[in-house]
């Protein structure tokens, strides 16, 4: 999952964030199953991010049975065990080649996302 916009832009925020449900093998993305977003005028506070992030999470098409994995900026370095007691299924940050493609692509979808509602 990735966030964009979490800067404050004429007096406001506009924060999308993407989750995308992938099957991955070690080094690389083998199947994107589904896309979801969510969208926020809040300030980008770690209880904010959670919100957006669990939101995003939902909105996937299909449940994910896998962990949500993130770059550790997205959560301002918290311990993953931190963020893990707020967010199902459970959450980790990234290890390997193939999750980190695969937050590259909500990289990519979430500003794409962002710069629509603009």
């Amino acid at each position: 999952m990735d966030i964009s916009g979490r800067h404050e832009e004429d007096g406001e925020y506009l924060m999308v964030a993407a989750a995308v449900h992938a099957t991955v093998g070690t080094t690389r993305v083998q199947c994107i199953r589904g896309m979801g977003f969510a969208v926020s005028h809040e300030e980008p506070t770690l209880p904010a991010i959670i919100e957006l992030v669990t939101h995003a999470v939902g909105d996937l098409p299909e449940p994910a049975d896998c962990p949500v994995v993130a770059e550790r900026g997205e959560f301002y370095e918290e311990p993953a065990w931190m963020v893990e007691q707020h967010l199902e299924p459970e959450f980790k940050y990234v290890e390997s080649i193939a999750e980190r493609e695969t937050v590259q692509a909500a990289h990519h979808a979430a500003y794409a996302a962002r710069k629509l509602l603009l």
